[in-house]
């Protein structure tokens, strides 16, 4: 399961809003890479492919693909603002090193 704290849905929400696309869908995906070995994307769109798995979180619909569920199962997506900027935060029980951007990271090798 992937979640959205109340912070992240109202970013989202408002995000949906500007960009004028009330369709669109929550793409959260994990990308090989950055400073670790994977990295977090963020993006709107409709395509739903086979595999995906949905998420309802009020009225945002979340989509992870079958490739990413296994890093991203059990997310909590937040969003916060402080003196350095907003931004969103992942709170992931898989991660076992994250990089102190908060956006790269690694998990426990299942070999």
């Amino acid at each position: 399961m992937v979640q959205l704290s109340a912070s992240a849905t109202s970013e989202v929400l408002r995000l949906k809003a500007k960009n004028r696309n009330s369709d669109s869908k929550l793409r959260i995906s994990v990308l090989s890479g950055n400073c670790l070995d994977f990295s977090y994307s963020l993006t709107f769109g409709v395509d739903v492919q086979p595999g995906d798995r949905l998420y309802q979180n009020a009225n945002i619909v979340t989509i992870v693909s079958f490739k990413d569920l296994p890093y991203l199962h059990g997310l909590v997506l937040d969003y916060s603002e402080d003196l350095m900027g907003g931004g969103f935060r992942f709170h992931n029980p898989n991660v076992v090193q994250s990089c102190s951007c908060g956006n790269s990271f690694s998990v426990q090798s299942t070999h």
